[in-house]
């Protein structure tokens, strides 16, 4: 069996602690009151849908949540914060405890991470809600995240959300709740987080520095103001090519209309994975946009907006085809050059 760092999850990023793993939570003090109000009032749900963009925290939330409801708190809790020595962070940790079932994509061994939570997994939340809690408390169902479970694991998921039994919670998480079914919707209360400002994403990751030796910690200020309010996003740019990849991309539109063919293959050469494909991608989509904002006329700014959606077009195409870069990113600053030129 490989050692817990070592096994792929889907809802893991690569040399990072995993949401169950972190005891600090940064940016949400509004959401964990509320859950920390509910409970206190009796009021807690049978489920929770907790929605937003990706890397802002959904999950750590989730198991925030799992930890405070299974250490058995008082109705007087002021917070949702259990010590990581206390015996439910423990095991929670480690997957360990028995009040806790975590619906997830991960690796078997001697196999590929799989594209969707296989059903097999979801059918086990029927027979989990179905038996005695271990520690005559609540039972917790973790789903991180429902959108990658495909119909037939969310209509064995419906099973239990149309006769939840007593003293049962399901953590719904989800990137996009609107397409979750309308039927698990309509069963859920929800939470909705919305992106960390930056100074939030900056507490976080450094945070996590301390356990992520490789992470440059000087580059943390920027990483978070580029990251749209996604630590995940941030990390991608911080221990990937996506900063520079960014950087460059920056430089090179800061001279537009003019084009430097030195510059395009320089930042051609750092775009070897899909990663500095889609930083690329969004950094010059975000110029477009911005520049289609400004004070300009009618046809320049439809112009910025034909060259936006040309140059979506064509970055799919470069990902899908696994076309080469050089090409594709002289072929988008021609379009740009003749976009700011006229």
């Amino acid at each position: 069996m490989k050692e817990k760092d070592e096994v792929e999850e889907g809802d893991r990023f690569p040399g990072a602690p995993h949401p169950r793993e972190r005891s600090e939570l940064f940016g949400h003090a509004e959401t964990e009151a509320a859950v920390v109000a509910a409970f206190g009032q009796g009021r807690l749900p049978h489920a929770w849908l907790i929605g937003g963009l990706e890397g802002i925290g959904k999950a750590t939330l989730a198991y925030r949540i799992a930890r405070f409801v299974l250490s058995n708190p008082d109705r007087g809790a002021q917070s949702l914060h259990v010590p990581a020595d206390h015996p439910a962070s423990r095991q929670i940790a480690a997957l360990a405890h028995p009040d806790l079932l975590v619906l997830r994509r991960v690796a078997e061994e001697g196999k590929k991470l799989p594209s969707e939570i296989l059903v097999t997994q979801a059918r086990k939340s029927v027979g989990f809600f179905g038996s005695t809690a271990a520690y005559g408390g609540y039972r917790v169902c973790i789903v991180d995240s429902i959108d990658e479970m495909n119909r037939y694991g969310a209509n064995a998921l419906l099973k239990v959300l149309e006769e939840p039994p007593p003293r049962s919670l399901l953590l719904i998480v989800s990137h996009t709740p609107g397409r979750v079914l309308a039927t698990i919707r309509s069963r859920c209360q929800r939470l909705m987080l919305r992106p960390l400002s930056a100074a939030d994403v900056t507490r976080t990751l450094q945070s996590l520095a301390p356990e992520m030796e490789d992470l440059p910690e000087a580059q943390i200020p920027q990483a978070a103001e580029a990251s749209g309010g996604s630590v995940r996003h941030a990390l991608a740019l911080l221990m990937g090519e996506g900063l520079e990849v960014r950087n460059l991309t920056r430089e090179a539109l800061a001279r537009l209309p003019a084009t430097d063919g030195l510059a395009l293959h320089a930042l051609s050469d750092r775009m070897a994975g899909d990663e500095g494909l889609a930083v690329f991608a969004e950094t010059v989509e975000d110029w477009l946009a911005d520049a289609a904002r400004g004070p300009a006329e009618r046809a320049r700014l439809a112009r910025y907006a034909e060259t936006w959606e040309k140059v979506r077009r064509a970055a799919a195409e470069a990902e899908v085809f696994r076309l080469d870069r050089k090409p594709f990113v002289f072929q988008v600053f021609a379009m740009l050059a003749e976009a700011t030129r006229r």
